[in-house]
């Protein structure tokens, strides 16, 4: 009925060892699981996540039952699912490297108009002048 889902706060001290771990009890427990704030990880370990990503992404696609990754065969549940958040322009963030970015679908979000929602919201609840 439920799916597991992880929320990570990712750092820039975080390594491809650590991320290998993680991926392997993802694919395992077919969980989901948020980056939050992805581009703080430094770019040469963000590179070898991004092959560590893949091979999940093309074990799915297969529909195997067992997949090799990082030497280790896995039991695979095709429901584990990736995604990530992203603060771009702050400093100390890097930039996501191509063979990343092709795995990911692009979503940008906004600060929601708090003005206009509360007057929707008391229009809705019978007030004739909201403003």
């Amino acid at each position: 009925i439920a799916i597991l889902c992880v929320v990570f706060k990712s750092s820039d001290g975080l390594d491809f060892v650590a991320m290998v771990k993680f991926f392997k009890g993802l694919a395992a427990a077919g969980a989901w699981s948020c980056f939050d704030e992805f581009n703080r990880i430094e770019l040469e370990v963000l590179s070898v996540i991004a092959q560590q990503m893949l091979t999940i992404q093309r074990a799915i696609i297969a529909e195997v039952d067992k997949f090799i990754f990082e030497g280790t065969e896995l039991d695979i549940i095709p429901s584990c699912f990736v995604n990530i958040t992203m603060n771009p322009g702050y400093a100390g963030r890097s930039e996501l490297p191509d063979n990343l970015k092709v795995l990911f679908r692009t979503v940008a979000m906004m600060v929601p108009d708090y003005a206009l929602i509360g007057e929707i919201m008391l229009y809705s609840f019978g007030f004739v002048d909201a403003r």
